[in-house]
């Protein structure tokens, strides 16, 4: 619940004004989800301005993150991939060229089954993967800094409880 003296956000504003047109309509989840959403806009350009500094696009560095977080050997299949990163194939390929390319990775006939492949990140690609990552969080730790370490273990358990639900049931039919 909100006290009186509390500083007004954007999302404040736009509820306000639904409420003021639409009465009858409870515009709750806005004050959840929007300010997620708006949060989210907010911070996306200053993160892919630290990828862009090390020469990656953000879907570039999902690819050789996800890799470097897989552990030793760094190596996972294409469909690995692309079920972690939740993008098609085909998308999935595309950044696979740009990054072999860029010598970041390496793609090579699997030893256990020789109709497929697995990607492997090079040590360039593992070096700049956890270089990036470190920047990426030094930046990113800026954004919480008005936040107590209290208020941002409570928001961080609130946002995984919320994040657990949605990804165990299915999403409401919105019609």
């Amino acid at each position: 619940m909100r006290s009186g003296n509390e500083e007004k956000d954007h999302v404040d504003r736009l509820q306000a004004q639904w409420t003021a047109e639409l009465p009858d309509l409870d515009t709750e989840p806005m004050t959840i989800l929007g300010r997620a959403y708006r949060l989210s806009n907010l911070v996306r350009p200053s993160i892919e301005e630290t990828f862009a500094s090390f020469g990656l696009d953000r879907g570039e560095f999902d690819v050789i993150s996800t890799l470097r977080r897989s552990g030793p050997p760094y190596r996972l299949t294409p469909t690995d991939l692309y079920t972690l990163l939740m993008i098609s194939s085909g998308g999935l390929t595309h950044r696979l060229d740009r990054l072999q390319k860029a010598g970041l990775i390496v793609r090579e006939r699997s030893a256990a089954d020789g109709r497929s492949s697995v990607v492997g990140l090079t040590e360039k690609g593992r070096a700049l993967a956890e270089t990036a990552f470190r920047a990426d969080m030094k930046s990113e730790a800026r954004y919480l800094e008005g936040l107590s370490k209290e208020d941002r273990a409570a928001l961080a358990g609130l946002l995984r409880k919320l994040l657990v639900s949605l990804e165990t049931v299915r999403p409401v039919d919105p019609a």
